[in-house]
């Protein structure tokens, strides 16, 4: 007489079919919020160390400008562009040229394996990066927004507004960093990209507008962080527009949404890539 395991027989296939099946499922997928949190804190402490030199540097560059600006533009409406638009440049350099060079790096170096293997939507590494990024920030454009009013004898008054300036305006630049970095072929052509717009940033962010061909304001107004600045130089007057304000400020918002939303496809190419 043979003895017989009893798995191995035809009427007990289902019995080691149905633990197996129970094996083999996946857990549930991450949701946006929390994967976005998790992102965002771990590219935070990455990124301190490294980060707050640079952040010094578009500080003092944006200082820097004003001071160079100061005795060549007049009071009024050109002295408020220059102010909004040095302050927004700090959110250019660190947004818009660190996050390309970033993400151009990453790309090169394999880096984006890592996150394809995480159980993480797409959109909440971009983001999460993008936010990290754009955190940095807010101590250099508060400190250059200061420093602008008290040099040109500007009010302070309507300071508040950076709450929405520099959020809306670095999801735009952030969005826009992250797809050229995501995009460029290779890292060094990532790092121009970046360089390029935030040279963009400065001569069209910076200069008053009145004093730009037509053709460059055209330019101007396709750049993404023009409407941050705009937003933020109406809040200078004696008595601030603000339905124009709200306008530039939902501009600025749509267009960072916009530049996001290509972000996270462009990482999605990349990343099966």
């Amino acid at each position: 007489m043979s003895v017989v395991p009893a798995d191995v027989l035809p009427g007990s296939a289902l019995a080691v079919d149905e633990p197996a099946a129970c094996a083999a499922e996946l857990g549930p997928r991450a949701r946006l919020w929390p994967s976005l949190a998790a992102v965002y804190r771990a590219q935070l402490s990455r990124a301190r160390v490294a980060r707050i030199p640079l952040l010094f540097v578009a500080t003092f560059q944006s200082i820097g400008i004003m001071i160079l600006m100061r005795g060549v533009v007049d009071d009024g409406a050109e002295a408020q562009a220059v102010v909004a638009g040095s302050s927004v440049l700090v959110v250019a350099f660190v947004a818009l040229n660190l996050l390309a060079q970033y993400f151009g790096q990453l790309r090169a170096s394999g880096g984006l394996d890592h996150y394809a293997t995480l159980p993480v939507p797409p959109a909440a590494v971009v983001l999460g990066a993008a936010g990290a990024y754009a955190s940095f920030t807010v101590p250099g454009t508060l400190v250059t927004a200061v420093f602008g009013c008290v040099l040109f004898g500007l009010p302070l008054a309507h300071l508040w507004i950076l709450v929405a300036v520099i959020p809306l305006a670095g999801a735009a630049l952030a969005g826009l960093g992250a797809a050229l970095g995501l995009l460029a072929p290779r890292p060094e052509l990532a790092t121009l990209l970046g360089q390029l717009g935030m040279s963009a940033a400065l001569l069209l962010g910076v200069l008053p507008a009145d004093r730009m061909p037509g053709v460059v304001r055209f330019a101007r107004d396709l750049l993404p962080s023009t409407y941050g600045v705009e937003a933020f130089a109406r809040t200078f007057g004696p008595n601030p527009d603000w339905a124009f304000v709200l306008g530039d400020l939902a501009v600025c918002g749509f267009v960072g949404v916009v530049s996001l939303a290509v972000a996270t496809w462009a990482y999605r190419r990349a990343a099966v890539r």
